[in-house]
Order: structure tokens, then sequence, then C-alpha cells
């Protein structure tokens, strides 16, 4: 994990949080700490309606756990931007989820972006994806646990 002794003050980052607070946040805050998940994706439409500049390789944030305590600290190593029909079997499998090829890995997706929190928070009832949605493929790894500060 670490590669040095840095100490890295969860407070002063940015929050990274996966999914919405609830069983799928759980599942995957869990696959962040045991190293299968090093890869997520987000909707570009999230930035943007947020005002928010995507990640960029460098950045470090606080994964929070669906009680709001940051439990690492990841570090982004990679973004892309493209359409949702070019994500690849490798991503799929990099998100660490199970999915082992994009086709799952998609479903399982498009399930959650057309779910009610998902449609709620972008303020669209009626929010559907397809091919040409802009997509934004994050890297990261993990360079501190902080379960164990």
């Amino acid at each position: 994990m670490p590669e040095s002794m840095e100490i890295i003050d969860p407070a002063s980052l940015p929050r990274a949080e996966f999914a919405f607070p609830g069983p799928l946040r759980d599942l995957l805050v869990a696959a962040i700490l045991d190293g299968r998940k090093v890869a997520t994706t987000s909707l570009l439409i999230e930035y943007e309606l947020a005002g928010e500049a995507l990640p960029a390789v460098g950045d470090r944030s606080a994964v929070v756990d669906s009680d709001d305590r940051p439990v690492a600290v990841i570090e982004t190593t990679g973004v892309h931007v493209v359409p949702l029909g070019e994500v690849d079997d490798a991503h799929a499998r990099d998100e660490g989820e199970g999915h082992t090829t994009v086709g799952l890995w998609r479903a399982a997706h498009e399930a959650f972006w057309h779910g009610q929190e998902m449609r709620a928070a972008l303020g669209d009832d009626a929010f559907t994806v397809d091919d040409t949605t802009p997509v934004v493929l994050e890297r990261f790894r993990v360079i501190a646990d902080l379960r164990t500060a």
C-alpha cells in the first residue's frame, strides 16, 4: 500500500464517495480496501452539474464508507473520458465488482444510473444512458489504509 511514511490528513482531502451510502457503497469500499477495485466510472454529467473539475493524475482523495468515515486515501493514476460504448472488458474487471465482461458490467451500471437515487441526484426523473453517453474512466491506487490510523 503506502510507499513512504508520509503523513496524510484525510480531512484536508476531497471526499471520494462511491455510489450512495448503503450496501453497494459498502461492497465497493471493501473492494477498494482489499485491492480488487482499482478503477471506477462516473457520468460526465455528474461533474458538469456539480461544477467540479474532472479528476487528474496525482489527485488524492479520502474514500468514505457508508457511515461517512474516511477509510482510505486513493491517488488517481489515470483519467479518460469516452463514450459509454467504448468501455472494455479490462476496465469492467478492474472495477472489482466481479463482472467478467463489459456486458455484465454495463447492465449493473445502467441499473444504478437509471435508479431513483441517481435520477434524483441528476434532477432528471427520466435520465437514461446509451452508447454515446460520455463517461469518466478513472484508475487509482490506495496510498493509505486509514482503518488502522
